[in-house]
């Protein structure tokens, strides 16, 4: 992929959604969702990862993913969320990726830094087993992009009407948080962490 002749943000935004798809195919896999021949290794910034095969999971997370490449680049993104729901579409628990591109910054990118600042974030879902619960039957999931604002249709045109607000539910307490990882390497920050519900809330 050519970045030669893009802006900080444009290399960046690039490198982030390459990422953020090879990460969500790695939650997905790690929650077990589907079964496991249903993905395969690849090899992804040196590290071993699992890629889904079947092509409408493929499809899914890559065209919802780099749908959001141009929103990420302006810094209208504020977290791209891997949820997770029980049959009564209530939120079990969330991955959460923060994301801040420094739209002021005018210096060169070095794509290796952040690639090998991003690789961490790999080998840490990697091992994030023991800290994922066990999904419950009827579970299913989605990818939610949160927006520092809303694109507009005058600036964004056709691509904006795409986006619709969620229906989400939402849970009444403020939930327990686990980091996994955060990076600072200009013009990017991102931080990893995994939201549940609080034990009072499971219970109601």
């Amino acid at each position: 992929m050519d970045r030669k002749n893009q802006s900080p943000q444009g290399q960046t935004a690039k490198v982030v959604v390459e990422f953020l798809e090879v990460a969500i195919n790695c939650i997905v896999f790690l929650k077990g969702f589907y079964p496991s021949r249903a993905f395969e290794r690849r090899r992804y910034m040196n590290v071993v990862v699992n890629k889904a095969r079947h092509p409408q999971l493929a499809n899914y997370i890559h065209s919802s993913i780099f749908a959001l490449l141009p929103y990420i680049q302006k810094g209208l993104v504020e977290r791209v969320v891997v949820i997770f729901y029980g049959q009564d579409q209530v939120p079990l628990e969330k991955f959460v990726f923060k994301l801040t591109i420094d739209q002021s910054y005018q210096s060169s990118v070095s794509e290796a830094e952040l690639e090998f600042a991003l690789r961490a974030f790999l080998v840490k879902l990697n091992a994030a087993g023991p800290i994922a619960k066990p999904l419950p039957s009827g579970a299913n999931w989605e990818i939610t992009a949160y927006f520092r604002e809303l694109p507009s249709q005058e600036n964004e045109g056709e691509q904006a009407k795409l986006w619709v607000p969620t229906d989400t539910k939402q849970w009444m307490q403020p939930s327990e948080i686990t980091p996994i990882k955060s990076m600072d390497s200009n013009p990017l920050k991102v931080q990893l962490y995994m939201e549940h519900p609080t034990v009072t809330e499971q219970k109601v």
